[in-house]
């Protein structure tokens, strides 16, 4: 897996697992949209606040400038993909969304996941 420092990039757009995470927001945001109306206010925004935090937590980290602060923000992603897991899994129980959906987005959300430990690595070392 190529993994993307922050050393080598300019801005948390370059890293990979901003990009990771903002495909998994775009998917996160399409399953959502099919959800019944009753879940406008119960598990749509929660599962879009989640993965929004994904993102931006990454995107927060990289701006600054200590390593403890920086992996603080990378270690909330982390927590926000596995909330994210935890509503997505919900939502299949629910029947919102099919087994094959649960399958794509848990992989993107172990892909997620791989890149945001690397990130972590790198800032460790």
């Amino acid at each position: 897996m190529k993994t993307s420092t922050t050393r080598a990039s300019r801005t948390f757009e370059d890293l990979e697992v901003w990009q990771k995470s903002r495909e998994l927001t775009l998917q996160i945001y399409k399953l959502t949209k099919k959800f019944p109306p009753e879940e406008r206010y119960g598990l749509v925004p929660q599962m879009r606040r989640a993965v929004i935090s994904v993102s931006s937590n990454i995107a927060e980290g990289f701006a600054r400038q200590q390593t403890k602060d920086k992996e603080h923000f990378y270690v909330m992603a982390s927590g926000s993909l596995s909330e994210l897991l935890s509503q997505l899994v919900v939502s299949s129980d629910l029947g919102y969304i099919s087994s094959e959906e649960l399958n794509r987005a848990r992989e993107m959300l172990i892909s997620n996941r791989q890149y945001l430990l690397a990130l972590l690595r790198t800032h460790r070392s």
